[in-house]
């Protein structure tokens, strides 16, 4: 890490004698940068095995493979756990930063949701269905917590909007995201798939660990204001919610409780009202948005814009997510583990995502910059609509080694790279497009809510994946992901079609 810390300015660009930045930046980003990559290590780390060990069956042990090691549910079930999961993780980034804007402080709620994503990991490394539940819950609740306070204390680093190295600062913390995600597989994933899925449970443990001290030892480089809770309860609203949600616990106590007695109690009891939940809060927060009558006209009109990307973001990461369990799925049963001579665990296609991100983000950005001076840049309706058909197209070209392997033939690796990458270039279309055209669209009164509001689209998506599952649908078979890929690319062509429709409800938003 020294190597990188380097003589520099302060925030304010005044020389500072032995003043130490990471990369120029102020130096408290590489705490953050640092405590995000380990998190994300873990986090990425414990996604690349969770589908297969919820699918491997018999006793837990050194045993690898599908057939040996986890709880033996079927691909269905594996596939609604793991879509439940990533919503949850994602819904619970609002009441996150919740926590750290009225009764923490990002800098509190970090340090609080590392110790909980730590005590979930170690959890998980316990045998058995009870532990993994209630480890993959906390993990779910850590990361909640943690995914939008630092972010806030990344901003906190600079001089206001204006400060010209804050988006510079933010893409080095990216950086840091991808990285994390890109090496997990490589060490957790191996561990688990080839050695003992709790060892690798275990080391997702230990990464958020070392991210925790790596943020505790660092803190004296973090602005002030991130020690600082902005809208502090009072003591009567802090009572209020306190018996708000002990009523809550105890109405789902006494509810569970009586389910299990009488013996009526299946893992559907859970999920399906999760899901419903992963469905119904994105839409109350945005009705409640719209139906508010201290906007005014014009932000009435650009929610209405945005509610169009919403339901497009929505659909996309439907199928995008499934990169971790339909695709994993096939990746383990139906591919070849070789490539060149080289055999490599199933887990290690977990990190073409980050990989084509890392190596495609500075091309993306290069290109819209160039194609802005001369006047073509795509409009934010268009890229939208490109994101929805290179997903849909993904889906259409994972159609073709479903055949091939159908009679059991395991098909080449190239083909998941390749639908990796066009996911990937469709990602890389929409998620920095849609924070952006976030917070341009965001009325004023919900500017800092708002930024939850667009992690709900992942909520949605994935919550519509589950509720297939549930459903009965195979999403592993050629028909829905045909079907899913064909309603991407509908829904990308009506973007663009409608997309002077939109850009009028946009107000001059670009």
């Amino acid at each position: 890490m020294a190597s990188s810390l380097t003589k520099d300015e302060d925030r304010q660009g005044t020389p500072v004698p032995g003043g130490k930045t990471f990369f120029g930046h102020p130096r408290g980003l590489a705490t953050l940068f640092m405590t995000e990559m380990w998190e994300r290590f873990s986090f990425y780390g414990m996604r690349a095995l969770l589908v297969y060990y919820l699918i491997s069956g018999g006793a837990d042990g050194f045993k690898e493979g599908l057939d040996g090691g986890g709880l033996a549910m079927t691909a269905a079930a594996a596939s609604s756990i793991y879509a439940v999961y990533l919503a949850m993780v994602y819904l619970l980034a609002m009441p996150g930063g919740w926590f750290g804007d009225r009764v923490w402080g990002p800098r509190k709620t970090v340090a609080i949701a590392g110790c909980v994503i730590m005590v979930g990991h170690l959890t998980l490394a316990l045998p058995g269905a009870p532990a993994f539940f209630t480890g993959l819950g906390l993990v779910a609740i850590g990361s909640g917590l943690l995914k939008s306070n630092i972010s806030t204390m990344v901003g906190h680093l600079y001089d206001g909007p204006s400060d010209p190295r804050r988006d510079g600062g933010f893409t080095v913390f990216y950086m840091g995201i991808n990285l994390g995600a890109f090496v997990a597989p490589f060490v957790i994933g191996t561990v688990g798939e080839t050695v003992n899925w709790h060892l690798g449970f275990a080391l997702a443990g230990a990464g958020m660990g070392l991210g925790l001290i790596q943020f505790l030892l660092g803190t004296k480089h973090l602005d002030p204001k991130s020690s600082v809770v902005p809208n502090p309860l009072s003591a009567q609203e802090r009572k209020t919610w306190l018996l708000k949600g002990l009523m809550w616990l105890v109405i789902a106590a006494v509810f569970y409780g009586a389910v299990g007695i009488s013996g009526h109690f299946t893992l559907n009891w859970a999920i399906v009202p999760i899901t419903l939940l992963g469905l119904i809060i994105p839409t109350a927060v945005l009705v409640r948005i719209k139906r508010d009558k201290d906007l005014t006209d014009a932000e009435q009109s650009k929610m209405s814009g945005y509610i169009w990307f919403f339901v497009a973001a929505a659909v996309f990461w439907m199928i995008y997510d499934q990169g971790g369990s339909t695709l994993a799925v096939f990746g383990k049963g139906s591919t070849s583990g070789e490539l060149f001579g080289f055999s490599f665990p199933a887990t290690w296609f977990q990190s073409l995502n980050p990989l084509f991100i890392m190596a495609l983000a500075p091309v993306f950005a290069w290109l819209w910059l160039w194609l802005a001076r001369k006047n073509q840049e795509p409009s934010t309706t268009v890229k939208f609509g490109m994101a929805l058909v290179a997903v849909g197209a993904s889906f259409f070209v994972f159609v073709v080694p479903m055949l091939m392997a159908s009679d059991g033939t395991k098909v080449s690796p190239m083909w998941l790279v390749s639908i990796y990458m066009i996911q990937t270039i469709g990602e890389l279309c929409l998620s920095p497009v849609g924070l952006s055209v976030t917070t341009k669209l965001a009325p004023a009164k919900y500017a800092s809510q708002m930024m939850g509001v667009w992690f709900l689209a992942v909520t949605a998506g994935d919550c519509v994946t589950s509720l297939l599952s549930i459903a009965g649908a195979d999403l592993s078979g050629t028909t829905v992901v045909a079907a899913e890929a064909g309603l991407a690319v509908i829904a990308g062509i009506g973007v663009y079609v409608y997309r002077k429709k939109i850009v009028a409800l946009m107000g001059g938003v670009h």
